[in-house]
């Protein structure tokens, strides 16, 4: 197959929110882009929801719902977050992108396999013989990467979920309202839910739909999608709420302990990147804010310094020392909680709520200094209760490394 003769500034692989995210800002930002992914654009297929307060301006006009009515079950009462919780339309998500881009983003049918470099630019092949020239080439091919590989350190540890969206008589969650987590589970053993602790996540989409998911925070090996739909059926059963009419299914599967990458000559973004939060799997919201600082930075690098300085300037903005150094800290934060028998996980999340508004809700977000984790982790060890609190502190005082040497910087600081 003939090459495309013409050469793009950028060549962006994967048509996610997070690839098409970065390619309309770069688009935006008088760059020529071609955005390659194995679909036609089409809305994307998974829920995504997030903060309000973490979604960025352009992007608020494509929210499907906002709830006010936020809650956790960590015991029979309910807590009430009083934080606002977003749920993404992701057709106007699309259309939002698409038009934020207009007309200098090319969107290619194809799978890229390999990119190698021709004198200042790139040479990409893609499976079925194509070939596409630019200047720079950006991998937002998801959690696998497409042309990089993301690591995670001692293996992977997946969030895995099964979820519905379907009608119910009676309602399984708040009416109005949404469930972030309900780890209560009585009609379980006390055996399988410290093996394999789940909760439950719920939306009221509007008269009697809701969206349901049975949900594993983090585990390794993750939780098998069979497991997950008889657990979300039998706890539906259980409180007396089972479904009626189902709409649609849902399954995810994704690591939640992406190691920062090392930069390249690849500009990674999204999922591939490491972007998805290892306390919280939130990913969308936070990559479609770094976008526009890394288009920033990548189109005023590129006419200056030329490919390789932009890139470089493209990395140094979505990783800088500081984010580095958090991510060593969450990454300690993930292994604590692999490392806490499930049973203890209510206990965990009651003491972690208790803490005040502004330290849980920066713990949860994606740009939080390594200092400010370490010393929240530290004052939640200190106010949770002893089950909980010598596993978590065996876990994460005891380890070596970075990780390790902040959480003992920020102690004398406490």
């Amino acid at each position: 197959m003939a090459p495309h003769t013409d050469l793009t500034d950028a060549l962006v692989i994967g048509g996610g929110p997070s690839g098409l995210g970065l390619a309309a800002e770069l688009a935006a930002g008088g760059l020529s882009v071609r955005l390659v992914a194995p679909h036609p654009p089409r809305p994307f297929p998974a829920t995504y929801g997030a903060w309000l307060d973490e979604v960025p301006g352009l992007t608020r006009a494509a929210l499907a719902q906002v709830w006010t009515d936020v809650r956790v079950y960590t015991g029979e009462a309910p807590t009430p977050l009083l934080r606002p919780y977003a749920l993404f339309d992701n057709a106007r998500l699309l259309e939002t992108l698409l038009a934020r881009a207009g007309s200098d983003l090319a969107w290619t049918v194809g799978t890229a396999a390999h990119a190698e470099s021709v004198g200042e630019g790139w040479e990409v092949r893609g499976a079925g013989g194509e070939r596409w020239r630019a200047r720079l080439v950006v991998d937002a091919g998801g959690h696998p990467g497409g042309l990089t590989r993301p690591t995670h350190p001692g293996g992977a540890a997946l969030q895995t979920a099964f979820g519905i969206v379907a009608h119910f008589d009676r309602p399984p969650g708040p009416p109005g309202g949404m469930v972030w987590m309900d780890y209560r589970a009585e009609h379980l053993p006390p055996a399988e839910v410290r093996a394999a602790p789940t909760f439950l996540y719920t939306m009221h989409l509007g008269e009697g739909r809701y969206l349901v998911e049975e949900t594993s925070l983090i585990a390794r090996p993750g939780l098998t999608r069979d497991l997950l739909e008889r657990r979300l059926h039998a706890r539906l059963a259980a409180q007396g709420t089972p479904p009626g009419e189902v709409e649609s299914t849902e399954w995810v599967a994704f690591p939640m302990n992406t190691a920062a990458p090392d930069p390249g000559p690849v500009l990674a973004f999204g999922s591939a990147a490491g972007l998805v939060h290892p306390i919280s799997g939130f990913q969308v919201a936070g990559a479609l804010t770094d976008a526009l600082a890394v288009a920033r930075a990548v189109t005023g690098a590129l006419d200056r310094h030329g490919p390789a300085r932009a890139v470089q300037a493209g990395w140094d903005t979505l990783w800088p020392p500081e984010r580095r150094a958090a991510r060593e800290v969450s990454l300690l934060d993930a292994d604590a909680l692999l490392a806490l028998p499930g049973t203890l996980l209510p206990d965990f999340f009651a003491a972690f709520f208790r803490l005040p508004a502004p330290e849980w809700h920066a713990f949860l977000a994606p740009r939080t200094g390594a200092g400010a984790l370490a010393r929240t982790m530290l004052r939640l060890f200190a106010q949770a209760p002893n089950p909980v609190r010598v596993p978590l502190a065996r876990a994460a005082l005891g380890q070596a490394g970075p990780s390790g040497r902040a959480l003992r910087a920020a102690a004398s600081k406490v």
